[in-house]
């Protein structure tokens, strides 16, 4: 058993200090996976557990410039994210074929595995996007796919950077960050106020956008399963899995949210339409019948209790039937 604990932490140094790019050895958090690891589950924990007690309490915060200012900040920030993996490979000469990792210090290397970084550093920002749920008492907000997301995205692109900071799974984060700049400005617009909901009608189809950009990264990724190219197997395997997994979650919350939402709304309405049809056939015979009983009339009618109508007035039949009374 010692000597399996010894070759584990001996197969991990080994895999850190002479498998990974010493490019980015010195860049920070990335010496360990473990820092990452911490801060990801003390996320988890925080805005499941710890948030939400704190704030049970405690009005929600008023948070309209904040969030103003925060999807202002995504969009700019996928903005210049999206433009550096468009500058440094995916715009200019890589292949989306079979792209290789370039572990040199050329300009474009160097700027490439940079962008990877602040990609990796990036993901830790969108953590705030739960916490204003939080801050707000938007508990119902904080799904288990929000929480899973945005959980294991900062660990998951931990390994890409530390391994391969460039080459063919930064397609990835090429598609990642121009969703990015769509779903963050669609934020943005919401925080405006209401009278800006008119412009929103395209929520449903962000989910949509972020399905097939798991498509297109699981068939980009998995094409080199089946051609010869000079990249990890092993990353070919973990960005097609997390794109399936991530497909699955989107597709199945699509489902819930839109399409059963969909199917209940159609049921509610034809629901509504025949309770209305319900209704407004009562009303048509409860106004018939109120207006027979007053409707006036010029000719002498019997009616119940031996009494009779000519015009507006009620005359006992006594009356009619021995006019000296």
């Amino acid at each position: 058993m010692t000597q399996l604990i010894r070759n584990v932490i001996d197969g991990y140094h080994d895999l850190m200090d002479n498998k990974s790019d010493p490019r980015v050895n010195d860049w920070f958090l990335m010496s360990s996976p473990f820092p990452t690891l911490l801060i990801c589950l003390s996320y988890a924990y925080g805005v499941k557990v710890v948030g939400p007690k704190l704030m049970e309490n405690r009005k929600p915060f008023n948070l309209k410039y904040t969030l103003i200012f925060y999807n202002l900040f995504q969009v700019i920030f996928s903005t210049y994210l999206f433009y550096e993996s468009a500058v440094a490979g995916w715009m200019n000469h890589y292949s989306f074929k079979c792209q290789p990792v370039d572990y040199s210090r050329s300009p474009l290397a160097m700027r490439m595995a940079r962008g990877c970084w602040w990609y990796y550093f990036s993901k830790f920002t969108e953590f705030l996007d739960t916490i204003f749920f939080v801050l707000r008492k938007k508990n119902d907000h904080i799904s288990t796919l929000h929480v899973i997301h945005h959980g294991i995205m900062p660990m998951s692109v931990w390994f890409g950077v530390k391994f391969t900071p460039g080459g063919h799974s930064t397609f990835f984060g090429f598609l990642n960050t121009f969703v990015h700049i769509i779903m963050y400005s669609y934020y943005l617009i919401a925080a405006l106020g209401p009278q800006y909901q008119k412009y929103l009608w395209w929520k449903k189809y962000l989910t949509t956008i972020q399905m097939i950009q798991f498509v297109l990264v699981m068939v980009h990724a998995f094409q080199l399963l089946f051609i010869d190219c000079n990249y990890p197997k092993a990353f070919v395997w973990w960005i097609g899995l997390h794109a399936v997994m991530f497909y699955f979650l989107f597709s199945n919350f699509y489902k819930q949210t839109y399409v059963k939402k969909d199917k209940k709304k159609v049921k509610s309405d034809d629901h509504q339409d025949e309770e209305v049809k319900t209704k407004r056939s009562n009303i048509g015979i409860c106004f018939t019948t109120q207006t027979a009983l007053y409707e006036k009339t010029d000719d002498v009618k019997e009616m119940t209790k031996g009494y009779t109508s000519d015009g507006n007035r009620l005359r006992n039949r006594v009356f009619i039937d021995n006019p000296r009374a």
